[in-house]
């Protein structure tokens, strides 16, 4: 589905960067996936967040990173949402699962109700309950977000945490080394991926979540990202049956995913 309306409880529906330069976030990714910045501005005029629209459709956000983040030299990193239908009670859920609860819920505006948290392995996620902002209006669709995918130190623990916190169920997929497992809840198959760290990436990296976007050409979306000033993280790599993907990152180093699918 390329157009939504709304997101079942348990289903990633939301996507956003926290960038050191919202300035130049914008520009690159304006120009990298042909979207538009629709920004958003308080009483006073100052800045607050911006949406970036597809066609016309909310497709992804962008805020500013925090004074604190940027203290500790975190990098810009594309965030996941998933929604629910009551985020304090999902709060509830993530505590008594061994989460960590890292911003409680809070509301924002009319928008929506939120909360972020981290897994038992690390990984950060966050949980939104809509209010007038219901998710991304568009995905699945060249130029816009269509997957979400946890790399994970404890793949038991962190599918065991989800499984509590947003019962989700899973689909085991061998692979070369190791098991690949799909999630799926409610009515739906396919919301995303849980795997285990592959053995050659470095000790000091943790788990995290990552975002895929599609494209109808991998390789000329890699050579796009160089020309705006990214890089080449890992690949291109052809797996079959699924696509052609690689990690990238933008020239602040936030890092991402694009695939070319298979069909």
């Amino acid at each position: 589905m390329s157009t939504r309306e709304s997101y079942a409880a348990g289903t990633p529906c939301w996507i956003d960067l926290m960038a050191l330069d919202v300035e130049a976030a914008k520009e690159f990714y304006t120009s990298l996936f042909g979207w538009t910045a629709q920004d958003s501005h308080d009483d006073d005029g100052t800045w607050i967040y911006t949406n970036f629209l597809h066609d016309g459709k909310v497709a992804a956000g962008l805020g500013r990173q925090s004074e604190e983040m940027s203290a500790a030299g975190m990098p810009p990193a594309w965030s996941t949402y998933v929604a629910t239908d009551d985020v304090d009670a999902t709060t509830s859920n993530v505590e008594q699962a061994g989460g960590t609860v890292m911003l409680p819920p809070m509301d924002v505006m009319d928008v929506g109700r939120m909360a972020v948290y981290a897994d038992p392995s690390g990984a950060v996620v966050s949980a939104w309950q809509p209010g007038s902002h219901r998710g991304a209006e568009v995905c699945n669709e060249p130029g816009t977000w269509s997957w979400n995918e946890l790399m994970t130190r404890d793949l038991e623990a962190a599918s065991s945490f989800y499984s509590a916190v947003f019962g989700w169920a899973y689909e085991d997929m061998p692979m070369p080394y190791g098991t690949y497992r799909v999630i799926s809840g409610g009515d739906e198959g396919g919301l995303g991926g849980l795997m285990a760290m592959p053995p050659n990436v470095p000790d000091e990296i943790p788990s995290y979540w990552t975002v895929y976007f599609s494209t109808d050409d991998a390789d000329a979306t890699i050579a796009r990202v160089k020309e705006l000033g990214g890089a080449l993280v890992h690949g291109p790599d052809d797996m079959a049956g699924v696509g052609r993907m690689a990690t990238v990152s933008d020239p602040q180093g936030g890092v991402f995913m694009v695939m070319q699918p298979a069909s």
